[in-house]
């Protein structure tokens, strides 16, 4: 259908026009597409506007990197494999064990020394991340006794094994070799001893708790890891804080974890000898949950606290994982867990909690969170990519939310949509950041972002309309927050430089709202899905940088979106579009602070009539405003975004009349 209205650059333009001979814009035909070419083309550079529009400035690309989004051919990552025997003293709270980490350097440079991670440090009184939180915060944990012991470090390259002195500096540790690691593929092996106690508090990511049946613990940051690097950054040495959080090399684990006998165990990764861990009768009814479409009680209630719960005979127990091809491995242990399972598509699903996590009718507990965590797994598979590993495991206790490779931990208290909500949550990282390997202490978006997007899908197809979560993507939220100080950083801002209460906003809610209207807005499911499938496939078990996502997208949507990511994603403006009548029938739309979108018009005749327009973002393209010429004079209205769609900080301005 052909438009009844005309838009055309600004009257200072106009002689602009006839001095270049190009054919003044007379019809609304395609979308603008015309007019939105000769507004880019003839109008004088207006600040905010004339940046916005302008290519996006990314990193050249190069054989590591391509200029589509991809891997290049000399994409290269190193390799980190792992074998730790590790034991539990719950009277003392303390881990200790032993690591050997068989390190493969694929990078094209000679290295002399290697840096790895002691995330316990955090919880040495005064540490970094102690001063840089204060009293209360849930990044915080310090206590008298924290931190990381280190003992009879060692380094092993061919026949040679060399003791080390490891340099301590904080959550970050050096060792030195005793030759160049050849470039290419060379393979050192580092050993070690570690010990350390379990703080109560893990700044939100770990801890324990104590319940009636006994102590549960969540671990996880808890033996020496490799620091990345890369072909982007080198070392990547950021130390940890608390708040930010990991960026981890890829490889497999072979692990022991020594504990009391009444001690129930889950962690990432398989379960190689369950007949000495679990009664006969216990690992048949896992083995039965693993083909089950509904929940099957492993322990339950009358199980709990019970001699014959467990196997007898030995004090302590020793539960063997492994776990091939992933980014980090964590685990809990507890007598009080109950313990549920089921199956989906070949992938074991299990929950342990303590029956104080149990729910009512009213409102739902831990016995349907293998429910949910099937629901939820299910949901992203059948849309985004399937779910890549076999076993997932949903663990209550004192962590209100965290995730790691087949195992996730939530809050205890949590119940009915809330639990849904934050189990879709961790286990969505599964895809973000454990399957796409971000670097999240850099770029927490990358992960947080792009998991609360896919949420955003997820509890939809779970409650519809009425899904709690819902209401903090409306546009009138997230416009206010945009409008207030959490809004006043980019999204881009590294999270340890984020204010704590901005986080949520900037890393979470911002970048998931803005792909939905990239997704739903602006490009449509039909174009946007297929990038962003193809996103998690180039990038799987990859380290993607935050071009490599832009120009992926880019890529697969055929769309130059500067516009769109310098203003949501590198911009902190709001976005507040207005209409004001102008000279001889016109009306001028403006677009202030660099916040750019298509906007959807609604023109109201006088006799009732209305049609509807859309002017492309790129016709903002160096000024803040466009001239709006209907063709018929007697208009009664023109309402801006008439579907409230978007994130606008003053509505009031959106129409006309007022």
């Amino acid at each position: 259908m052909a438009w009844r209205a005309c838009y055309v650059p600004s009257p200072g333009y106009r002689s602009a026009l006839q001095a270049k001979k190009l054919p003044n814009v007379t019809s609304m035909t395609k979308r603008f597409a015309l007019a939105a070419v000769l507004t880019a083309l003839l109008t004088a550079p207006g600040a905010a506007q004339q940046t916005a529009i302008l290519p996006l400035d990314m990193p050249p690309p190069s054989s590591y990197r391509t200029a589509s989004g991809a891997p290049g051919e000399a994409y290269w990552q190193q390799r980190a494999d792992y074998r730790i025997e590790a034991s539990l003293d719950p009277l003392t709270h303390r881990i200790e064990g032993t690591v050997t980490i068989t390190y493969t350097n694929n990078s094209p440079h000679a290295l002399t020394y290697l840096w790895l991670q002691l995330d316990q440090n955090l919880f040495v009184p005064n540490s970094l991340g102690d001063q840089r939180y204060g009293a209360g915060s849930r990044w915080r944990g310090a206590f008298e006794g924290g931190g990381i012991d280190i003992a009879n470090a060692a380094v092993s390259m061919g026949e040679t094994l060399v003791g080390a002195a490891p340099i301590v500096d904080g959550t970050r540790m050096r060792i030195d070799l005793p030759a160049p690691l050849a470039a290419g593929g060379g393979v050192a092996e580092l050993a070690m001893d570690f010990s350390f106690v379990i703080p109560e508090h893990g700044a939100d990511r770990m801890g324990r708790l104590d319940v009636e049946q006994g102590p549960i613990y969540q671990i996880a940051q808890w033996y020496p890891r490799m620091a990345v690097y890369d072909d982007v950054e080198g070392w990547n040495t950021l130390p940890y804080l608390g708040q930010g959080e990991f960026y981890l090399e890829y490889g497999d684990f072979d692990v022991s974890l020594t504990v009391p006998s009444d001690f129930v165990v889950v962690a990432t990764g398989s379960l190689l000898n369950p007949e000495d861990v679990y009664t006969p009768d216990q690992a048949e009814r896992i083995e039965q949950a693993r083909t089950s479409e509904t929940t099957v009680s492993i322990v339950d209630v009358s199980d709990a606290g019970a001699p014959d719960r467990r196997p007898q005979g030995e004090p302590m127990l020793t539960w063997r994982f492994r776990a091939e091809n992933v980014r980090d491995f964590a685990w809990a242990a507890s007598p009080a867990f109950l313990l549920d399972a089921a199956g989906w598509n070949g992938v074991l699903l299990m929950s342990a909690y303590p029956k104080e996590a149990l729910g009512s009718n009213d409102a739902p507990g831990w016995e349907r969170a293998t429910d949910y965590l099937r629901q939820a797994i299910k949901l992203h598979s059948d849309r985004w990519h399937a779910y890549p590993y076999p076993t997932a495991i949903n663990v209550a206790g004192r962590v209100r939310g965290m995730e790691y490779p087949m195992l996730i931990f939530c809050a205890m208290d949590d119940r009915g949509q809330d639990l849904f909500g934050v189990t879709d949550h961790e286990i969505g990282h599964t895809w973000f950041p454990m399957l796409v390997g971000s670097d999240e202490r850099r770029h927490a978006w990358m992960d947080e972002g792009l998991t609360t997007f896919i949420n955003y899908y997820a509890n939809r197809s779970m409650y519809g309309d009425d899904a709690d979560r819902l209401a903090a993507f409306s546009p009138d939220s997230i416009a206010s927050r945009m409008a207030g100080p959490g809004g006043a950083l980019p999204s881009t801002t590294p999270p340890d430089r984020m204010p704590p209460e901005a986080r949520g906003f900037l890393s979470y809610r911002k970048p998931a709202f803005a792909l939905v209207l990239l997704r739903e807005y602006v490009l449509g499911p039909e174009r946007f899905d297929p990038a962003f499938r193809d996103y998690i496939l180039r990038w799987a078990y990859r380290h993607p940088q935050p071009a490599d996502f832009f120009r992926t997208m880019e890529d697969g949507t055929g769309e130059d979106l500067s516009w769109f990511w310098r203003g949501w994603f590198y911009g902190s403006g709001v976005f507040d579009p207005s209409v004001e009548p102008a000279e001889q029938n016109a009306f001028i739309i403006r677009q202030p602070n660099g916040v750019l979108m298509p906007l959807d018009i609604r023109i109201v005749f006088q006799d009732g009539s209305d049609q509807r327009l859309r002017l492309p973002a790129q016709g903002f393209a160096g000024q803040d405003q466009v001239h709006l010429v209907p063709r018929q004079p007697d208009v009664a209205a023109i309402v801006i975004d008439p579907d409230h769609r978007l994130p606008d900080a003053d509505r009031a301005n959106n129409r006309w009349p007022r």
